[in-house]
């Protein structure tokens, strides 16, 4: 079994995907001036997320800092129930989360770029990297995925897993429903 077959099996036990923000939901810049600080979002990631609704998948937000910007983007994504900020220990928070969500370390997933996040990924079922990560990163994925953080790295983990799932196509026609009702005579 090749290595992508085998990440695909894992993915299909999932139930929770845990995202760090700085690197892979933004592309690890910070802007800062008077009007205070200021990250770049895509909205890639939103359409992933509001994808995920869609079935039984849940996300959650890691990151080591704290950050106004961030709390702004969970609210968006109406994640803000789900976002642990301020944590440069992360096995502390994947506890945490892991007893929120009642899941074993098999069933989540955890994408990360940098350092303080190998402990993390060493700890759960399906480790992802972007391809813009430390080297030393990137060796400790099971998937190192094509899409650089900040431009929709977050909606291709979402994919990738709920495909293994089985439900990816499912997901898309309830969205389509959902957001597109159509009258049936256009």
């Amino acid at each position: 079994m090749n290595h992508l077959n085998k990440s695909r099996e894992k993915a299909g036990r999932i139930t929770l995907l845990v995202s760090d923000v700085d690197g892979v939901l933004t592309d690890g810049s910070i802007y800062i001036g008077e009007m205070g600080e200021q990250k770049k979002f895509t909205v890639v990631d939103g359409m992933g997320v509001a994808l995920a609704r869609f079935t039984p998948l849940q996300i959650a937000l890691l990151s080591g800092r704290h950050s106004e910007a961030t709390s702004i983007r969970a609210r968006e994504l109406q994640l803000e129930e789900n976002v642990y900020q301020g944590y440069l220990n992360k096995l502390t928070a994947l506890k945490e989360i892991r007893d929120r969500f009642q899941v074993e370390p098999g069933q989540i997933a955890y994408i990360g770029d940098d350092y303080v996040d190998i402990p993390v990924m060493r700890a759960v079922g399906l480790p992802f990297a972007v391809p813009n990560a430390r080297p030393v990163v990137k060796e400790q994925a099971d998937c190192v995925l094509e899409t650089h953080g900040g431009e929709g790295a977050l909606t291709e983990a979402i994919e990738f897993i709920l495909e293994a799932r089985g439900e990816l196509q499912g997901a898309i026609e309830q969205m389509e429903k959902d957001v597109y009702q159509v009258d049936e005579e256009l």
